[in-house]
C-alpha cells in the first residue's frame, strides 16, 4: 500500500530557475551579511576593553547593530519585507518603540546604580 500523506516537495516546484537562482542569491546575501555584522560585534567586544574611552560607542553600536539584525532578521526570514508599507508600520513602528523605551530603562538604571555603587564606595 502506498501512503498518500508524505509530499514530494521538489516535484511541486513553481519557478523557473531563474527564479531559484534569485532565491538562493538572496539567501547567499543575507547569511553573508549577519555574518559580517556579527563579526563586527565580535571584534569590537574582543579588542576594546570596557575601561577605554571608546566603550561607550562600542555599547552603542553593539545596540544599533543587534537592532540592525533583529529588524532585517524579521523582514526577510519572517517575509514582513514582502508585505505592503503600512501593514509593515504597524509591526515595526510599536516595536521600535517598545525597544528604544527598553534602552532608555536599561540605561537610566544603569546610571542610577552606578551612582548609588560610587556613593556606596565613599
Amino acid at each position: 500500500m502506498e501512503r498518500d500523506d508524505i509530499i514530494e516537495y521538489s516535484l511541486d516546484a513553481h519557478h523557473s530557475e531563474e527564479a531559484g537562482v534569485k532565491i538562493r542569491r538572496k539567501i547567499w546575501f543575507v547569511t553573508l551579511l549577519l555574518t559580517i555584522i556579527t563579526a563586527v560585534e565580535v571584534a569590537l567586544g574582543a579588542m576594546i576593553k570596557q575601561g577605554s574611552g571608546a566603550w561607550p560607542f562600542v555599547k552603542w553600536s553593539f545596540i544599533i547593530m543587534t537592532l540592525l539584525k533583529a529588524g532585517y532578521i524579521v523582514m526577510v526570514f519572517m517575509h514582513l519585507g514582502d508585505e505592503r508599507k503600512g501593514l509593515r508600520y504597524v509591526i515595526l513602528i510599536p516595536y521600535f518603540i517598545f525597544m528604544l523605551y527598553l534602552i532608555f530603562i536599561l540605561l537610566w538604571e544603569g546610571l542610577a546604580v552606578g551612582e548609588a555603587w560610587a556613593g556606596a564606595a565613599v
